[in-house]
């Protein structure tokens, strides 16, 4: 069907003449409610978005994408689990680990920590905590010192009140058993450097020191608590870690990073498209503007649609008409929307002039990442809603009988 005058009506509509002010100021209006609406949820998607990067971004900073661990508690024979791992496809780097739980103690204060024994050789290239270190080297992690060095989160070091240098008790909960009962394990480490995750839960609870270290005070001989893997795929993660089980065989068994932390990340996703609901609803608003406007371009419009039908145009041709007048309206507010919310995340991300306060979100900006998914979701929501928008007035345009409005002409 040529709709080619339906088209040309429609955008002529857009300028009306002078005397006829009221409709194009409805125009505008509603243009810009579709916009604001759309700048809003590109805007939240884009800094929930941001968050949900960040906080993933810390997390795999301490852990790795991939960990091998054994039903019987222990990991034997590390050294040819790790050759086996190594030649699967997509994995990188490998190293081991030993995880225990002990104490640390400074003066009259002790903290419940989380002790993981590494290879500083291997760790580097596995994950990324180290990195993180804002005071010391990780050479000093290596070397065979008495007292042996330890690494601890940036919380846990004010809490314990020490600083770089200063010698802190390790102690067991599980000690041996002497002729009074069990004697607790301690050990003195010295504090060689400090981390800073970002998250309160490692910042406050973790400790690094060297894998030999961590055997001898564990009493795991050369056994290690599991082997850590990083991948050239973080996504693909899942699938990875089914290849290793399979090359490994029982014992043992893998879980990766998003098993892992799978509540955290599901509940970050329902948060997102919570408030992608909420928000369309301002889109929802934004088209009652559409349909009061088309309803007054119908009223206004009576004695032209009459002629039009008059002339020989179909009901479903002045259908049209309405419909393209009102789409133009939701295309072109977001299109603008669009423009405005990319402008403010740009902004946003560039210039971060919203600061928060670090000791509360460890984070001292709004992170900002823009995803086309989003970009592309919010655009199609967005004119979907203002074309369903346009259907009543224009199907009420359709109905109008030519007779009404020419009877007094």
């Amino acid at each position: 069907m040529n709709i080619s005058y339906q088209f040309f009506i429609g955008l002529r509509y857009l300028r009306t003449k002078k005397k006829q002010r009221g409709i194009s100021v409805n125009t505008a209006i509603s243009i810009a409610g579709v916009a604001l609406g759309v700048m809003a949820l590109v805007v939240v998607l884009s800094v929930m978005s941001g968050f949900q990067d960040d906080l993933q971004k810390k997390i795999l900073g301490v852990n790795a994408h991939i960990v091998v661990l054994s039903y019987g508690g222990k990991v034997e024979d590390q050294n040819l689990l790790r050759e086996k791992i190594n030649r699967v496809k997509r994995v990188k780097h490998s190293s081991p680990f030993i995880f225990g739980q002990a104490m640390l103690g400074f003066g009259n204060k002790a903290y419940g920590t989380v002790v993981r024994g590494i290879d500083p050789e291997l760790e580097v290239r596995t994950t990324d905590i180290l990195k993180n270190l804002k005071t010391g080297k990780i050479d000093a992690l290596r070397k065979n010192t008495e007292p042996p060095g330890i690494i601890i989160g940036k919380e846990l070091l004010q809490n314990l009140g020490l600083f770089v240098g200063d010698e802190v008790n390790m102690i067991s909960p599980v000690g041996t058993i002497g002729p009074l009962g069990a004697i607790p394990r301690i050990k003195k480490f010295k504090v060689i450097g400090f981390f800073n995750a970002g998250m309160y839960e490692y910042d406050s609870s973790l400790a690094f020191v060297n894998i030999k270290d961590a055997q001898d005070f564990f009493n795991y001989q050369d056994d290690v608590t599991g082997i850590e893997i990083k991948v050239d795929d973080i996504y693909r993660a899942e699938e990875i870690g089914s290849e290793i089980e399979n090359v490994l065989g029982a014992p043992y068994y893998t879980r990766d990073w998003m098993q892992m932390n799978r509540n955290l990340f599901a509940a970050l996703k329902l948060e997102k498209i919570v408030m992608f609901v909420i928000l369309v609803l301002i889109v929802l608003v934004a088209s009652f503007n559409i349909v009061s406007s088309l309803v007054m371009l119908v009223i206004e419009k009576s004695r032209e649609i009459a002629i039009l039908k008059a002339m020989g145009a179909t009901s479903r041709g002045i259908m049209y008409i309405f419909m393209i007048y009102g789409l133009v309206i939701g295309v072109a507010g977001t299109i603008i929307g669009i423009a405005g919310g990319y402008v403010v995340c740009y902004l946003l991300k560039t210039y971060k002039f919203i600061s928060l306060p670090p000791d509360i979100y460890y984070l001292s900006y709004l992170p900002v990442k823009t995803n086309l998914v989003d970009f592309v979701t919010v655009a199609v929501a967005a004119v979907f809603i203002s074309f369903i928008a346009t259907v009543y007035p224009s199907w009420q345009a359709a109905r109008l009988k030519p007779v009404e409005p020419l009877r007094y002409e």
